[in-house]
């Protein structure tokens, strides 16, 4: 063979051996899966079911669970991997006829340490007899819708005792109305009453005002001792008629940004609150301080007390303690609801310290102004010259 035969054979060879490289490595790279960068989509469809807020179950023509999120299991739904019998049977009717229905699954036994749910799922038809459950705790709704209807009927019945005892006494007025004495007396029951209405039409107002019905005014800085003074005032009269003494300790030159109107309204509720649950002849006293970025303002009375089941609910509307004395007193059941509500919209709370036969103190505690530090006194040249 010459010598350019065994270079054309040679370079022959290389082509070919890169020839049959190229068609190797090609079927390697259609044999390999390309890589992947990030989640799947099963990954995310996994993670949405997972970290979802309602509850999902995924039911077997047979009805058995194939998937569920734990969030089905801490609303009692999936068991030990068994489904609820009533979403059981639902699904399985859902399954025959393919239309989506409802089903009430709040647990019969409520769960130790948590309130009682309300819990509601919807059932749909997936493909080949397989079915969903899509599960969702209605309690704060229940709880909601509940305490709406508390509310109106408290109102109603709270608003129909004045409005029913003013037309009584209206009508007996006109029996004695040859008797000065009885229509002075019947006079004055009727203002009485018309005097309570107006208090509960007025709570009512500031009350929606506060939860949110109508915006409340731009915060201002406000002299706390201002507000102590001007709420004592209010209640000189009630105090007066009681016999009870009211105290306060000295300015303190704190204040706050808030509505002075409201934060006024709420010290005045807390005062009357003290005078109306303290025996004759006993005090009544208001401190205030700053602790912790905060105005405190105290008021203790040496009253009744109130019993610890008590201390939890007092702030809520309408709710008494001693109804029998709470309407002998004229109270209208608004005003710690108030003073809770007004605190909070200062960015603040109210909290109660009381024990039976001693006394009570509510405390409002309200963010405090920071107080700025004097500016530098900036020196003439001439007088900072050496």
């Amino acid at each position: 063979m010459t010598t350019a035969a065994i270079v054309l054979a040679i370079l022959a060879a290389f082509v070919l051996g890169l020839a049959i490289g190229a068609v190797v490595r090609g079927k390697r790279r259609r044999r390999q899966r390309p890589q992947q960068h990030g989640p799947t989509v099963a990954d995310l469809v996994h993670e949405v079911v997972q970290s979802g807020h309602n509850g999902v179950v995924v039911l077997g023509e047979f009805g058995d669970v194939l998937l569920y999120n734990t969030r089905a299991a801490e609303l009692g739904v999936v068991t030990d991997n068994r489904v609820d019998s009533s979403a059981r049977t639902t699904a399985e009717r859902v399954a025959r006829t393919g239309v989506t229905e409802q089903v009430d699954l709040t647990p019969q036994v409520p769960q130790a340490g948590r309130a009682p749910q309300a819990v509601l799922g919807e059932v749909r038809r997936l493909l080949d007899g397989f079915t969903v459950i899509d599960v969702a705790d209605q309690s704060d709704t229940v709880r909601l819708e509940a305490t709406r209807r508390d509310f109106v009927a408290n109102v109603s019945h709270e608003l129909k005792t004045p409005v029913g005892a003013m037309a009584l006494l209206a009508e007996a007025l006109l029996d004695y109305v040859d008797d000065p004495a009885e229509v002075h007396r019947f006079a004055g029951k009727i203002l009485d009453e018309s005097n309570r209405l107006g208090r509960l039409v007025n709570e009512l107002i500031s009350l929606s005002r506060l939860q949110g019905a109508e915006r409340l005014p731009e915060l201002q800085t406000v002299k706390v001792d201002e507000v102590v003074h001007e709420a004592l005032h209010r209640a000189a009269l009630a105090a007066e008629s009681h016999r009870i003494t009211m105290t306060t300790d000295e300015d303190s030159g704190l204040t706050v940004d808030g509505d002075h109107s409201l934060l006024v309204t709420a010290l005045a509720n807390l005062l009357d609150n003290a005078i109306a649950y303290s025996p004759e002849g006993s005090g009544v006293s208001i401190s205030r301080r700053e602790s912790g970025g905060y105005v405190e303002i105290a008021v203790t009375d040496r009253g009744i007390g109130i019993a610890r089941e008590h201390q939890e609910r007092v702030f809520e509307r309408f709710y008494r303690v001693d109804k029998a004395r709470s309407r002998a007193t004229g109270g209208t059941g608004l005003g710690l609801a108030i003073v809770k509500h007004v605190a909070a919209n200062h960015g603040g709370s109210v909290r109660l310290w009381s024990q039976q036969g001693t006394g009570s103190t509510f405390t409002i505690r309200i963010p405090a102004v920071p107080v700025q530090p004097p500016a530098p006194v900036q020196l003439a040249e001439h007088e900072g010259a050496l």
